[in-house]
């Protein structure tokens, strides 16, 4: 059987007051640390801003992807559709096949002036 020496009332204070300033010292640390966590250049603020940031980023990245892939079939079909190329020339550049009437409508310039001058 071991016996242990009886340290005495002053290591029982030093030992009490060690525990009193470790429990200080890590309470500090943790308001410290939920301080950094919110602020700072890296803080949960800055990383949320960060987050939204990156989604609108993937968003307009598939609206660009999109809007690639169509205009790769449209130049496609460009290139092998003779039917669009025909419908391009005519819509764009005004040209017509042979026998084809164009009928042309001119606006009334008084019309014109009298829709401008109301208020």
């Amino acid at each position: 059987m071991i016996i242990k020496q009886n340290r005495g009332r002053q290591w029982l204070e030093w030992r009490q007051r060690v525990l009193i300033t470790m429990q200080v010292l890590g309470a500090g640390g943790c308001v410290w640390l939920f301080v950094a966590l919110f602020s700072g250049d890296m803080g949960l603020t800055r990383y949320l801003s960060m987050r939204d940031y990156a989604w609108n980023l993937e968003q307009e990245l598939s609206t660009l992807r999109r809007e690639s892939a169509t205009l790769q079939h449209d130049i496609t079909r460009l290139q092998h559709d003779p039917a669009k190329i025909e419908q391009l020339a005519r819509e764009q550049l005004g040209y017509v096949r042979k026998g084809e009437t164009v009928y042309q409508l001119v606006p009334d310039p008084d019309k014109k002036r009298e829709s401008l001058s109301k208020p």
